[in-house]
């Protein structure tokens, strides 16, 4: 009878030193497919199904102020390596990489390195957040309009595009997993302090499917602050005709007489 005791007692400690590695493997599993926040909002942006397209292509106008600051149609890779601005007044930016080029005759031409990238970084910016050289950080929980988002800080390591100062606080609704706004300075031209004392917002509204791509048509900016949250209304951006598609090597040529900036 001893003999059976013992033998019960060995059998129940040895099938539980089988079940716990087990039950080890299976926690860890668990984990494992639990997605970042990186991955909830790619995925939730059809990144893959954005880039697997060759470009983008879209009317943009752009009012600041009560006026209009800019109006045209735009074409993008959509990696992000080529695009063009074609302003209704018949001038146009190009970049190509880390060069710009616009028309002799444009009237902002101090601004043309803003409008190559700035626009296309905004329209893109879903599919951007996870490129090589960006640092995210977890903020957690932060409200804003009476909401509560899932936030990450965005910084860019040094000698990243045009301003690598700039830095984003993003703003990602919990049920969808979509942009809804994103915090940011601009030190293009100015100080990292003088930046970060006149911080802005963007509000991503009306989201239209384009292809299965979520794409948002209404772009409203604000003044805004990480612990006031947003402010007034000081600008807006509508978009419309979206499409994607493919170029040549003619699509994103620059045009003779063109001015490099």
């Amino acid at each position: 009878m001893k003999n059976l005791y013992l033998f019960i007692v060995v059998l129940i400690l040895f099938t539980n030193c089988n079940e716990q590695p087990e039950k080890n493997k299976t926690q860890k599993q668990q984990i494992s497919k639990e997605l970042t926040w990186l991955q909830k909002t790619e995925k939730a942006h059809k990144k893959e199904s954005f880039l697997a397209h060759d470009a983008i292509a879209l009317d943009m106008t752009v009012n600041f102020g009560g006026n209009e600051r800019l109006s045209g149609r735009m074409t993008f890779l959509t990696n992000s390596t080529k695009g063009k601005i074609e302003l209704k007044d018949g001038t146009a930016i190009h970049f190509d990489g880390s060069k710009v080029f616009h028309s002799p005759d444009l009237k902002n031409e101090k601004a043309a390195r803003f409008d190559a990238y700035t626009w296309m970084y905004f329209l893109l910016f879903p599919s951007k957040i996870g490129d090589e050289g960006t640092v995210l950080k977890d903020l957690g929980v932060l409200q804003l309009n009476d909401i509560n988002y899932n936030a990450q800080h965005l910084s860019f390591k040094g000698n990243i595009g045009d301003a690598p100062d700039d830095w984003y606080v993003i703003y990602s609704n919990p049920e969808t997993n979509l942009i809804d706004y994103a915090g940011y300075i601009v030190t293009a031209n100015k100080s990292l302090e003088a930046a970060e004392a006149d911080p802005h917002a963007i509000g991503y509204e009306d989201y239209k499917t384009i292809e299965g791509i979520p794409v948002p048509h209404s772009w409203k900016y604000y003044e805004w602050t990480k612990e006031k949250g947003l402010g007034k209304e000081i600008g807006f951006a509508t978009l419309s005709n979206v499409e994607f598609l493919n170029t040549d090597d003619s699509t994103f040529n620059i045009p003779e007489g063109f001015v490099e900036k």
